[in-house]
């Protein structure tokens, strides 16, 4: 009864050591591809906001030549750009909502 007394402690002993190693296997994990979806995203923020400064600096040039003043296509770029920020402003609630669910869904995966 004694043995079998101390193999129940021994069984229970390995039990929860294997629990532990499996919630910080599972732990470790999701961690591992939030940072890794965080750095791909980063690297193609960063991308996107050359192409969009350089695809901006083209367009204006464009424009300018359009308008003939360098200075106003600059300057109609700028207004484009106002315009999107003021829908980002008023739209705010709904973007950081948004925002707020994908996150979390891509935590709990």
């Amino acid at each position: 009864m004694k043995e079998k007394k101390q193999d129940l402690g021994n069984h229970i002993s390995n039990y929860l050591d294997t629990l532990y190693d499996l919630a910080s296997v599972t732990v470790t994990q999701k961690v591992t591809n939030v940072a890794s979806r965080i750095i791909v995203t980063i690297i193609v923020c960063a991308l996107g906001l050359f192409t969009l400064f350089f695809a901006s600096l083209g367009l204006a040039w464009w424009l300018g030549d359009m308008v003939k003043s360098r200075e106003g296509g600059f300057w109609i770029v700028a207004g484009f750009y106002l315009l999107l920020i003021l829908i980002i402003i008023m739209s705010g609630k709904k973007i950081f909502s948004s925002f707020r669910n994908l996150i979390a869904r891509k935590i709990y995966e």
